[in-house]
Parts: C-alpha cells; sequence; structure tokens
C-alpha cells in the first residue's frame, strides 16, 4: 500500500481471456479491505471469469508467471500445431480447425472426467502406437522441462519487476 497512500488495496493478476469473460483472476487485499471492498471485488472479477483468492501476496508472482503468461504459452503450442499440420500438407484453415477443436475438446474432456493429465494422456497412447512414438520425441526434446523452465523463468522476472517498484 506504500505508494498508492491508500490502506485498503486489492491486487489482482487477470490474463487475457478476461477480455471475453473466460479468464482467471488471482487476487489478494491488503489487512485494509473490509468485506465489502473484498465482495465488490469478487463481483467484478466473476465479470472477467473465474476468480481465486489467495492470501498470500508472493501468489501474485506465481499466477503471472502461471496464468497471466499462460495465453502466450497456449498460443506458441497452438501455431507450432498449425504449422506442423500445414507442413504435412492441409491448408491452414483446415489445420487450425483441428488443433482449435482438439484443445478445446480435450479440455472439455478434462473437465468432465477430472482425472489426472498422465492417466488421461495414456487413454491414447497405444504401445509402439503413432502418439507413444510422438511423446517419446517430445520427451527426448525435453519438452517438459522446457515449458517448466519457461515458467520458472517467468516468476523470477515477475518478482523481479515487483521489486523494482519498491
Amino acid at each position: 500500500t506504500g505508494s498508492l497512500m491508500h490502506n485498503a488495496v486489492i491486487r489482482v493478476m487477470p490474463n487475457t481471456p478476461a477480455r471475453i469473460g473466460e479468464g482467471i483472476s488471482v487476487w489478494v487485499n491488503s489487512a485494509g479491505a473490509t468485506p465489502e471492498h473484498l465482495e465488490i471485488a469478487r463481483e467484478t472479477l466473476k465479470c472477467l471469469g473465474t476468480d481465486v483468492y489467495v492470501e498470500e501476496e508472493s501468489y501474485l508472482d506465481m499466477a503471472t508467471a502461471l496464468s497471466g503468461t499462460g495465453p502466450a504459452y497456449v498460443f506458441l503450442f497452438m501455431e507450432a500445431l498449425i504449422d506442423a499440420g500445414v507442413h504435412m500438407g492441409f491448408p491452414r484453415w483446415i489445420a487450425e480447425e483441428l488443433v482449435v477443436s482438439t484443445l478445446r475438446g480435450s479440455v472439455l474432456y478434462y473437465q468432465a472426467n477430472h482425472e489426472h493429465p498422465a492417466a488421461m494422456r495414456n487413454q491414447v497412447v497405444s504401445p509402439g502406437g503413432t502418439t507413444a512414438e510422438a511423446l517419446y520425441y517430445l520427451e527426448k526434446a525435453g519438452f517438459r522441462t522446457a515449458i517448466s523452465r519457461a515458467v520458472w523463468a517467468a516468476y523470477q522476472r515477475s518478482k523481479e519487476l515487483g521489486a523494482e517498484m519498491n
């Protein structure tokens, strides 16, 4: 609350899907915020999509790295898949439709079943099949490590930027 000169502060980390009411916003309040302030914040954030209230301000830097930056990771993944489809010979519009529908359907399927992602992934993998081959290549290429390191780098940068503001 230092530079704001106000004791009731709500800090929020939304993401870009909030522009269409499908975002997620992580938020925290200062000690000076009243229950009425919290209710106003929650009602406002519901207009942007889902909200997650946290009690530790440090979670905002984590949310910045995971969900705030997350759409960029998804868009890069989409772009790579679409480009791979075009490389194989699909017209771009077909590749885009296949990728977008696959992502949308996969998320909805996860939400409907809510099993661990590894269990759901294993439903798609046949021994010695195309998916097993593709996943083997992604593992060898360090896919998980690259994602983890990217999120960690964004988290560290968020903390640095916050420190520069103080």
